[in-house]
């Protein structure tokens, strides 16, 4: 079969134009110099616009927790 309307090679590259990748935009936190993606939080300190909004000790302790309990199973 043969493509009846075949599209030429700038109408092509007119339609992938906006297809280009751009890099993430990262910034530096203000306080530790970490860097992070903007407006989200930091996964290192857990701030997002000077509030803590994840509580990172909870979350390891959880994870710790989660650990024990799977090699407590495995034995």
């Amino acid at each position: 079969m043969v493509v009846r309307m075949r599209s030429t090679k700038s109408h092509r590259n007119n339609r992938r134009s906006h297809d280009a990748l751009s890099f993430p935009s990262v910034t530096m936190d203000k306080n530790t110099n970490v860097p992070h993606l903007r407006h989200r939080a930091s996964l290192v300190t857990g701030e997002y616009r000077g509030r803590t909004v994840i509580d990172l000790q909870a979350k390891l302790e959880k994870k710790a927790k989660k650990q024990k309990q799977a090699r407590s199973e495995g034995r």
